[in-house]
């Protein structure tokens, strides 16, 4: 599982990053609310943790902006703050847990693994962009009458992509993420079969498209 943890005290970031990676995660640690949102908007994570005092943005506003962008990757919040309020503001900013400072470790690792755990569980059966939908039980990806079951690479694929509209993902993220961590299929791989997304796209007469950014990654957009 890949977690973002932005903590802008150095001593607490090195400690929660070391527990994690020595729980077998992996950790993309940043420092600052800007750069929180930039790596959540451009890279693809199981989940986030994010302090909420943090400089140049807080963690309630990149949480926030990242709504706002539909990223729907479940973010705990750690704070300073313990009152009712606090709290209540974040979640209502769609936060999915709330944890304040002081912590015990053992606690932190309990809150990660119940917010990854819902993240499976509340994945939706039928993800929609623009004119295009997709059924998780049976593969299908429908454009008004027309639909086409695709084969599991496909699929798995496009159901990425899906559950990330609009957010730029490497073709690294989409290697890993579709093939796995230990696979030995080329970079190149990844190319072909957004080839064959395309065309799906093309067939089913469906105005979203698969964008590439140079240099950056890829994007599935609708029209505005």
């Amino acid at each position: 599982m890949k977690l973002l943890y932005a903590e802008d005290e150095p001593a607490m970031a090195e400690a929660v990053t070391d527990i994690l990676r020595y729980h077998k995660y992996s950790v993309d640690t940043v420092y600052d609310g800007r750069d929180a949102l930039d790596y959540a908007l451009s890279e693809t994570y199981d989940g986030i943790i994010l302090d909420v005092m943090m400089p140049k943005l807080s963690g309630l506003e990149v949480l926030q902006r990242l709504r706002q962008a539909g990223c729907r990757t479940p973010v705990l919040l750690l704070t300073a703050k313990s009152e009712v309020e606090d709290r209540i503001e974040g979640l209502d900013a769609g936060a999915d847990d709330y944890l304040p400072k002081p912590f015990a470790m053992g606690e932190l690792l309990a809150r990660v693994r119940a917010m990854l755990r819902r993240r499976e569980e509340f994945t939706p059966n039928r993800l929609v962009c623009g004119d295009l939908e997709l059924d998780q039980q049976n593969a299908t990806l429908r454009c008004g009458e027309k639909a086409v079951v695709l084969p599991k690479l496909e699929f798995q694929l496009m159901e990425l992509l899906m559950l990330n509209q609009e957010i730029c993902l490497s073709t690294e993220d989409l290697l890993v993420k579709v093939w796995g961590y230990e696979t030995e299929a080329d970079i190149g791989v990844v190319w072909v079969y957004l080839s064959y997304l395309r065309k799906r796209l093309a067939a089913l007469g469906s105005q979203v498209e698969i964008k590439a950014r140079r240099g950056v990654g890829y994007t599935l957009e609708a029209p505005k």
